[in-house]
C-alpha cells in the first residue's frame, strides 16, 4: 500500500470517528444544559461538537447548527412549570421560536426540505398501530401513577385547584407534548437522521429529550420510563412516517399525566387510579 493510500485511509478513519462525536457532543450539550441546568459547560460541550464538525463535514455542520439553535433558544428561560400568564406565554413564544427558527433556516436558507411536519400520509392505521396505542393506554394507565405519586415527581408541577388552574395545566401538559415531537422528532430526529443510521439518530435525540424531560420535572427514576419512550417515538415516527400518530401516543401518555396531576392535589378528582400507592 503506498503511502498516498495509506493517508487515505487513515483520514476517512479519523473522518468516520469524528463525525458520530461531533453529533454526540452536540447531542450531549443537553445533558448539562437542561439535566444539570450548567449553562455555560452545556454551551462549551455544544461549541466543541460544532467546531469538530466544522473540521470534518461542513454538510453535518450545517445540521448541527440548526439544532444547536434550537437547544440555545430553549436554554434562554427555565423549564420549571410555570401555569401564570406570564409563564404560559414565556413557554409559548420559546417553544415555538426553537421549531421555527431551525425549520426557517432550512427551508429558506439552506433551500432544503429536511424538517418536515408530516400530516396527510393518506394510510389508515395499521393493526400495529392501533395495538401499539391500546398498549400505550393500558401501559401508561398502570405504570404512570406508581411514578408520579409514588416518587414525588408530581410535586415538580405547581398545585393545582379549581377549574381555571386545571383547565390551564391541560393545555400545558398538552402543548408541550405536541412541541416535543415537533423539535425531537421532526428536527433534531429528521437532521440527525440525514447523517447517520437510524439507531445512531434515535439515540441522539433521546439524549436530548431526555434531558429536557429531566429539567422539566421528570425526575427520580423518570428516566427509567423516559429514555424508552423517547427511543420510541423515534422508531414510530420512522416506521410511519406519520405526525398525527406520533402525537396521538404522546397525547395519549399526556391526558393521563395531567389526569394523574389533578388527582394528585385533588385526591376525590380522577380517583380512577387502581395502581395509586399512596
Amino acid at each position: 500500500m503506498s503511502d498516498d493510500t495509506a493517508g487515505g485511509s487513515r483520514l476517512t478513519a479519523r473522518r468516520d470517528v469524528a463525525r458520530p462525536l461531533s453529533a454526540a457532543l452536540v447531542s450531549a450539550s443537553a445533558i448539562p444544559l437542561f439535566g444539570l441546568q450548567e449553562r455555560p459547560a452545556g454551551y462549551a460541550v455544544l461549541v466543541v461538537g460544532l467546531v469538530v464538525a466544522a473540521l470534518v463535514d461542513r454538510a453535518l455542520l450545517r445540521h448541527l447548527l440548526l439544532i444547536g439553535a434550537g437547544l440555545v433558544i430553549i436554554s434562554s428561560m427555565s423549564l420549571e412549570a410555570d401555569l401564570s400568564d406570564a409563564g404560559m406565554l414565556r413557554f409559548t413564544v420559546t417553544l415555538t421560536a426553537a421549531v421555527a427558527v431551525p425549520y426557517a433556516i432550512s427551508r429558506w436558507v439552506y433551500r432544503e426540505d429536511v424538517i418536515t411536519f408530516p400530516i396527510g400520509t393518506g394510510n389508515r392505521w395499521s393493526r400495529f398501530e392501533f395495538g401499539y396505542l391500546a398498549l400505550v393506554v393500558v401501559g401508561g394507565y398502570l405504570i404512570l401513577p406508581v411514578y408520579f405519586l409514588g416518587s414525588g415527581a408530581y410535586l415538580n408541577w405547581p398545585e393545582i385547584s379549581g377549574a381555571n388552574e386545571i383547565a390551564r395545566l391541560f393545555v400545558g401538559v398538552n402543548g408541550v407534548g405536541l412541541w416535543d415531537e415537533l423539535f425531537f422528532v421532526c428536527t433534531v430526529f429528521a437532521l440527525l437522521r440525514r447523517h447517520f443510521p437510524f439507531w445512531q439518530a434515535n439515540l441522539l435525540q433521546a439524549v436530548v429529550f431526555v434531558s429536557f424531560l429531566w429539567e422539566l420535572g421528570y425526575r427520580a427514576w423518570g428516566p427509567l420510563l423516559t429514555i424508552p419512550f423517547a427511543l420510541l417515538q423515534g422508531y414510530i415516527f420512522q416506521r410511519t412516517r406519520s405526525l398525527p400518530y406520533v402525537v396521538t401516543v404522546h397525547l395519549t401518555f399526556d391526558v393521563i399525566i395531567f389526569a394523574i396531576l389533578v388527582h394528585a392535589y385533588n385526591p376525590d378528582l380522577a380517583d380512577v387510579f387502581v395502581t395509586d400507592p399512596r
